[in-house]
């Protein structure tokens, strides 16, 4: 199924009904008072966050979200049937903006979130609104209001525990697959992750942890280079993030220094956000300048995991430590 993380879409409210102009027509009552009903009110667009949903891709087949109308008052004081709600169902994470102004609508960031993106319109008054001592026999009534209509933008920020981030070709994807059931797409070519990947971890008696597998982040990624700039909100709301780095690359130190700058220029809380630096391709390096590497990322107080994707050296130690790092976070 395609990733879907940005969408525009229109939505209008219910107009509300007419109001009515009806007088009593009733045997020997020969001049029976205005008995119209008013209009109902029209429905409104409400947005709902569910759980249940990790993508946008309904929006790709559906642009536009209409409420329906009230219906019209009638005679006999029959008020008119207000109309129905349209609710529109949105993933857990989803901002809402106006796609005109740009305008910051809200965060829908916890299951059951609504928004009422569109109010109906009012129903019309029927004429005994209009009745009075001066004028037993009114013959207005009013229009009902039009419902709201705006066109409205949405984008998601998943909302998972650990984020994997790095260079491309530092074996993200290929990890996600360690350390999940994930199935993404691999290959030896740049930019191999095109949209964001989802993994659950299961590890022994420990409560499973979603994982986000972002597209690869390059020098000015935070101001619009490469692929990964448009995916970089999808981090803000993860717990801890794996820095994974290409340990047989001769340039991984200036690399993870480069993810580090792009992180903290892109969102400088992020630059603080607790880290897990993942020392990838140990298999191709030899033990001397592997312990060279560990000591210098040490240096710099970070966590340091070494593994290998290819004969899954160290994958349970990561498993084990992003647990323990997980629960240290909740306490």
């Amino acid at each position: 199924m395609a990733f879907i993380d940005e969408a525009k879409f229109f939505v209008k409210a219910g107009d509300g009904g007419d109001g009515c102009v009806s007088f009593r027509r009733e045997k020997f009552v020969p001049k029976g008072g205005p008995n119209g009903g008013d209009g109902g009110k029209g429905g409104s667009v409400v947005i709902r966050a569910k759980s249940n949903l990790n993508s946008l891709i309904d929006f790709r087949y559906r642009s536009h979200f209409k409420a329906e109308r009230g219906e019209h008052g009638q005679g006999k004081d029959m008020h008119g049937r207000g109309g129905k709600d349209c609710l529109v169902d949105v993933p857990v994470g989803s901002v809402i903006k106006n796609a005109e102004t740009d305008e910051f609508l809200i965060d829908l960031a916890a299951d059951g979130d609504t928004f009422l993106a569109a109010a109906g319109g009012d129903g019309g008054l029927g004429n005994p609104h209009f009745a009075s001592g001066t004028n037993r026999t009114p013959r207005v009534a009013t229009k009902g209001h039009k419902g709201e209509e705006f066109w409205l933008k949405i984008e998601l920020k998943l909302i998972a525990d650990v984020g994997l981030v790095g260079m491309p070709n530092a074996g993200k994807s290929t990890l996600l697959s360690k350390l999940s059931a994930a199935h993404p797409k691999i290959g030896a070519y740049p930019f191999t992750t095109l949209e964001p990947q989802l993994g659950v971890m299961q590890y022994k008696y420990h409560e499973p942890c979603i994982i986000a597998d972002i597209p690869g982040l390059v020098e000015g990624a935070h101001s619009g280079v490469g692929l990964g700039h448009k995916f970089l909100r999808h981090i803000e709301r993860t717990s801890i993030l794996l820095h994974i780095m290409d340990a047989a690359d001769e340039n991984v130190r200036n690399n993870y220094h480069i993810i580090a700058e792009e992180l903290a220029l892109y969102r400088e809380e992020l630059a603080g956000r607790t880290q897990i630096l993942v020392l990838n391709k140990i298999d191709l390096v030899d033990a001397p300048e592997l312990h060279e590497l560990e000591m210098y990322f040490q240096q710099l107080n970070q966590s340091v995991i070494s593994i290998s994707n290819h004969t899954g050296e160290g994958i349970d130690l990561l498993k084990e430590k992003i647990v323990e790092t997980l629960e240290q976070r909740k306490k």
